[in-house]
């Protein structure tokens, strides 16, 4: 998810980029890259990824030793 989130940011900055729009200071393309960077950071991370930490600790019956 949050890499979808880095997605749109990355997108959002190029169009600002190429049709060169004024913008105010924080919505500047360098600014919404970083943003986008550390969205793909957090995702690389596993943040927000929706893993469980709760897992059954159910065996196989063949798994034994």
């Amino acid at each position: 998810m949050l890499a979808f989130v880095a997605a749109a940011l990355f997108v959002i900055a190029f169009i600002i980029r190429v049709t060169e729009t004024s913008t105010e200071m924080i919505f500047s393309p360098t600014s919404l890259m970083l943003a986008g960077l550390a969205f793909l950071a957090l995702h690389s991370a596993g943040v927000g990824s929706g893993w469980s930490a709760r897992r059954s600790s159910t065996r196989r019956s063949g798994s034994r030793r």
